[in-house]
This record gives C-alpha cells, structure tokens and sequence, in this order.
C-alpha cells in the first residue's frame, strides 16, 4: 500500500512510518522539521525526506493513504493538493482504527498514567511471549518502535489521548479507536487550550465511555471520583470494572507489593504507580493473563522512559526525572519520591512549559503541588509564553499560585542550572519534572554532578 506522510518527524507520527514501512508498505513522508531520535531512525530505514519542506509534487493520484500529522497546518501545500485530487486523507489515530477494525482493541485513556499503564500492560505481554500490536507514548526498553502494526495478531493495545486528531479533525484522539475493551486511570483539567472549562474537558471521556463496543468492558480507577462518576453513570450496555491502589509498604528504600502470595518487591513506586498497576492487571487478565503469571511478569516492569526515570545515583544521593507537568500528577510523583525517601532532603524541581500551565488562570490548579518537596523550586521561560501568545505570568501569580512562601523561582536557564549546581546534595532526592529540558539543561551534566 502506498502512503505518504505529512509531517513524518513528529515522535508519533515516525513511528507510524517505520511500523508501515516494516509491514511491508510503501512509504514516502515530508516534514519542514525533523530531529533527533526521529532523523536517524527515518534515515536507517531509507524514509528521510531527501530536502526539508512541502512539496505538492509528492502528492500524486497512486498515494492511496495521506496521513496527516498535528505538526501540519490546515493551509498545509501538499494537504492542499491531496485534497484537490480527492485522496483519503486519515488522522493518525484514523488510520490507527483501521489497521486495527478486525482486533480486539485495547485503549488506555485518562489525563494522567496512560503511558505508564500501556508500557506495563506491553512489559507483561512481552515477558509471556504473547505477540500484541501496539501503540505506545513512550520508547519502551526491549522494543523497537513506539507502534507496531501485523496482519496476525488478536489484540492492538493504544494509549487513548485525549488530544486533538489532527489540523482538520478536531476530535480527541481516543474517540475514533472504538474500544472493546477500555480504562479510565483518571481525570484532571488539562488542554485548555482546546477545552476552555472543566466540563467541556470532562465530557469528553463521557464520549469515550460510549464509543467502546456493546458488550466491551470499561475497567476504571474508583480512587479518582470524577472517574467513578462517569464511569458509573454511564448507561450503555458494557460490563464495568473497578479497580483502586494496593496495599504496599516501603522497606529500606524497597515497595513491597501485597500480592495473594505473599509481598513482592517491585521496580516501580509511589501510590499512583500502585494505583497503575491495578489497573494494568485487570486489563492483562481479561486478555487472558492469570494473576499470578502478571505478578511474575511485573516485578521486573522498570517503568516507562521519562516516567520517574533514574538517571543517576550515588551513595548519598538520587536524581530522576519525570514527565510531570499536570498539577495532579506533580502532587502524585513529589508524593511518591518523599515516601520512598523519607530521610532525604526532597529539591522538587518543576518546569512550567506546557500551554495550560504557563496560562495565568490555569496556575491555581497548581496549589499545594509541591507540598511535598523540602525545596521547591520552579522555572519557566517567559519567551515560551510569548511563544505561545499568553498573558505575561508574573513572580507573583507563581509564587501566590502554590501557596508557597519559601518557593524558589527562576526565569533565566543559566541562573536555574548554576543554583541547581550550587546546591549540597548530599543525604538529597533530586526531582526534576518537566516535558522540556529547563531552557537547555543537560541531564547527563545533572548525572555528573550526581555521581561526583
């Protein structure tokens, strides 16, 4: 089959292009942009446009599917043109539904966890040897891409995002996959951008809970109460599975799981992961997996890349970085590293980088965020507010926003990295959450530092 791909660099969409490319199909692509990890793992596979930009001449009558990616505009030349000459043009999650119409399709929806719990749900079925297609929002250890695509294989696993489809489809991804079985693993505001108000934010996973299949399965998180509410008022002919955090303890640095067989010590921490990993093993079981042989599966699961990832350790101290940006999922990972380091001095550092939290209105979400850090500390770059044509946020509205007095703050990189530096470190736990890099901050200077 012969496809082309408008904006083929994007994390997603490339890896779309390299599974289609493995399937055995033909792939061209165009992009104004591309970097690094997406440049060279096009270019190993012969699929990096030979020149940057768009080319209407690419687009010709025998393309028989155009995949548009987010990165593209509506206005877009080559869009232009294949929609002069009347070509099928899909969304990336479009696309996704129809390789995968014949399957039974697994989504992983919620605004916070979704990653991690499809990379668990990916670790088990690998460690069992139990071949499932996939798409996942994270490279995973021990795969080669973030998509894979066979003709064979029963089930397709899909991290269900709520975002937005594409320039001229402004439906949430995860309303056009159509589920047989789904999860919920929680809900907080988020993409304001696209959803001005809470409501308008939360009914769209109402509309995900009736697009799964009559007679599918909805597993949801019950520890959320937004989750319980839809999930239970939801009237459509599906079985409903609750699922909440296990019980666990920290020994000696170490989570021990309460499993029937007595406590199991796990990779991963923190009550949000436990809470995941509930909900990874009811989706596991009803794709045929017993409890017992997830467990075996999930103690060596180390967690999704940039999900609480370690990424130095000494004898004195540890650094991890994370993906958290969302106030409830700051509040969720501060928790979780204070509890397996409770004798430790916590630096809690946070980017504000993403559309909703650079927006002055939005930051009272952010209250008591960073409660559980002993030094909390916060960057962001006022360029990325213009960048993204947002009201000037001031010091004030920061510091006022996490109810913190001793909050520290900083708009220049150099000065973030240098106090970063200057810190004592020993006897410390370093978080650092973003999904930036603090205005061009190195981790493996971060891990240097670490390990001196």
């Amino acid at each position: 089959m012969r496809t082309h791909f408008i904006a083929i660099g994007g994390s997603a969409m490339h890896n779309l292009a390299l599974a289609l490319h493995n399937k055995g199909y033909q792939v061209t692509g165009s992009d104004d942009a591309i970097f690094e990890p997406s440049k060279t793992r096009l270019a190993n596979k012969g699929l990096l446009p030979e020149t940057l930009g768009w080319f209407p001449g690419k687009i010709t009558t025998d393309i028989e599917a155009v995949i548009l990616g987010m990165h593209a505009k509506a206005d877009n030349p080559e869009l232009l043109k294949a929609q002069e000459l009347g070509l099928k043009i899909y969304s990336y999650p479009e696309f996704l539904y129809e390789q995968s119409k014949n399957k039974t399709r697994v989504v992983i929806g919620g605004s916070h966890g979704k990653t991690t719990i499809t990379s668990m749900i990916l670790h088990v079925m690998n460690y069992h040897s139990i071949a499932v297609d996939y798409m996942v929002g994270a490279q995973l250890e021990g795969f080669e891409t973030m998509v894979h695509l066979t003709e064979e294989n029963d089930f397709m696993v899909l991290e269900g995002d709520e975002y937005l489809s594409s320039p001229i489809d402004r439906r949430p991804k995860f309303h056009l996959y159509q589920p047989n079985i789904a999860l919920i693993s929680g809900i907080a505001w988020d993409h304001i951008n696209v959803f001005p108000t809470y409501e308008n934010y939360v009914n769209q996973f109402e509309i995900f809970i009736d697009k799964i299949t009559n007679g599918g399965i909805l597993v949801y998180n019950e520890d959320d109460s937004e989750v319980k509410r839809v999930s239970e008022k939801a009237t459509n002919p599906i079985r409903k599975l609750a699922y909440s955090t296990p019980n666990y303890k920290v020994e000696n640095g170490i989570t021990m799981l309460e499993t029937p067989e007595g406590d199991m010590p796990i990779e991963i921490f923190g009550a949000h992961n436990l809470n995941n990993l509930a909900g990874a093993k009811w989706i596991c079981q009803n794709m045929g997996v017993d409890e017992a042989d997830f467990y075996e599966a999930i103690a060596s699961f180390k967690g999704a890349s940039k999900r609480l990832e370690k990424i130095a350790e000494s004898s004195k101290t540890v650094a991890y970085k994370d993906f958290a940006h969302s106030p409830s999922k700051v509040a969720a990972t501060t928790k979780a590293v204070k509890e397996q380091y409770p004798d430790r001095t916590l630096v809690g550092c946070l980017e504000l980088h993403t559309y909703s939290s650079l927006n002055a209105e939005f930051l009272k979400e952010y209250e008591g965020a960073l409660e559980h850090a002993d030094i909390a500390v916060v960057f962001y770059s006022p360029d990325a507010v213009k960048i993204k044509q947002l009201e000037e946020v001031t010091y004030n509205q920061i510091a006022t926003a996490f109810c913190r007095e001793d909050l520290v703050i900083f708009t220049n990189p150099a000065e973030f990295k240098a106090y970063l530096f200057s810190l004592n470190l020993d006897n410390s736990a370093l978080l650092l959450m973003s999904s930036g890099n603090y205005g061009g901050l190195n981790f493996d200077d971060v891990k240097d530092l670490i390990k001196k």
